[in-house]
């Protein structure tokens, strides 16, 4: 039978997820992204060259690995056409593309309705990529939405988008923002439809069918835990779940599949865009680890927020997608750093939480509490195995395992996918 590994984000994204999945896409004969849209980046670094992704999957490198845009997702054929062309200037010209027949569309309105919403938030704004993420979510909930499949059929699509323009021109002219023509954007969608249609399909079919046969099959998810809809620091959140719970839903396929849920998070911790961050840090130790981490967002470029490993979090992330093992990332840049620290609980009125409040208002009082371990000098980017590792970073490892309750099975020493150190025998087999 088939080995099936799904790889989350385990705190507020932009953990290394991309590095995780090509390491692993080496060896996949199938890679599936479930859920979000091209708001969520991630870089992948080999051969000294480094790509950059938005919403396709990060098995497009390997030309046997077949890659799948499941219907879980929110799909900006646009965005996916501008980033085939970006592959294609680097080199990367063979490969094997799907695209759910069932995924949502995001549509040009999309991105105008997000922005201008975004802005009537003021000080409460949440601090979205403006890509029209949210607003497709809703059309879809709303079911006013269009989908991929809906461009193979012209009358239907047809059909569909003058549904949608009725009612979304309406919400624009009340926010005083423009229209939207139904010949020019049935034009482009119909065109859009020529280059892509070829790709969409009964994704369901497809992996269902790779899952029946001895094939290794990873769940890519995007975004981070920390930004669930459902269980993450809410409103201060994307519009899916990055769950690996949501892998069934967002990829059609039953729970039964899921063999293994490996749980990527940094060495310490990071957040884009607004919320509480109760192991923030600031001044000369969050600028030193946030260049030395380039720390920068794929998508927008916005500087990320710096905070110590939470243990908390970890936790909370581990119960709900069942994680096996964590990845352990950009573990290299903490070297140098005289102390590190661990943050194993928070404080809130006086009293010590061990996983985090629901309310975005409690958990903005909470403070970390810490735990402090020696750092270390040397440089880690060329060892091989933990047992190259300086004894201070290893009990690093160790005292994560202890306080979260999950073995490291990875550690990554350097953005290179040959710089990655696989400890648990289920991964080094996959």
């Amino acid at each position: 039978m088939s080995q099936r590994l799904v790889v989350i984000g385990s705190q507020w994204g932009d953990e290394g997820k991309g590095k995780m999945t090509d390491y692993f896409a080496c060896r996949a004969d199938m890679v599936v992204r479930y859920q979000g849209g091209n708001n969520a980046g991630h870089s992948v670094v080999f051969d000294g060259k480094k790509y950059s992704l938005q919403s396709i999957p990060s098995g497009i490198f390997n030309p046997r690995t077949v890659n799948v845009m499941a219907n879980g997702m929110v799909v900006n054929p646009v965005s996916v056409i501008a980033e085939l062309d970006r592959l294609h200037q680097q080199g990367v010209t063979d490969y094997q593309l799907f695209i759910s027949n069932r995924a949502a569309m995001v549509m040009p309105w999309h991105s105008a309705l997000d922005g201008a919403y975004e802005n009537m938030k003021g000080e409460s704004l949440i601090g979205t990529t403006k890509k029209g993420i949210g607003p497709a979510y809703s059309d879809k909930y709303s079911r006013v939405g269009l989908r991929m499949g809906d461009l193979l059929e012209p009358e239907y699509f047809a059909e569909r988008l003058k549904a949608a323009l009725d009612v979304k021109n309406r919400e624009l002219k009340m926010l005083g923002l423009p229209e939207f023509d139904f010949k020019e954007v049935y034009d482009q969608y119909m065109e859009i439809a020529g280059k892509i249609g070829h790709m969409i399909t009964d994704t369901s079919k497809l992996i269902n069918d790779t899952l029946l046969t001895d094939a290794k099959v990873l769940f890519e998810g995007a975004q981070g835990m920390m930004l669930c809809i459902d269980h993450g620091t809410y409103p201060f959140v994307t519009s899916s779940t990055p769950s690996a719970a949501s892998v069934p839903v967002g990829a059609g396929i039953s729970p039964k599949w899921i063999d293994n849920v490996l749980g990527v998070a940094k060495a310490y911790c990071t957040r884009v865009g607004e919320g509480p961050f109760p192991t923030e840090l600031f001044g000369d130790i969050a600028h030193e680890i946030r260049e030395r981490g380039h720390e920068y967002g794929t998508v927008t470029g916005r500087p990320r927020r710096i905070g110590w490993f939470d243990a908390v979090v970890a936790r909370y992330v581990a119960r709900l997608s069942g994680i096996d093992n964590w990845a352990l990332m950009l573990f290299d840049v903490l070297s140098g750093l005289d102390k590190v620290s661990i943050c194993t609980g928070y404080e809130c009125d006086g009293e010590i939480l061990d996983t985090p409040p629901s309310t975005i208002s409690r958990l903005a009082k909470c403070k970390p509490v810490l735990i402090e371990l020696d750092g270390w000098k040397e440089d880690i980017t060329g060892a091989k195995s933990f047992e190259e590792l300086p004894e201070a970073a290893k009990a690093y490892v160790r005292k994560i395992e202890e306080v979260t309750g999950v073995p490291v099975g990875m550690i990554s020493v350097g953005p290179d996918r040959t710089q990655t150190i696989t400890v648990a025998n289920e991964l080094k087999n996959f």
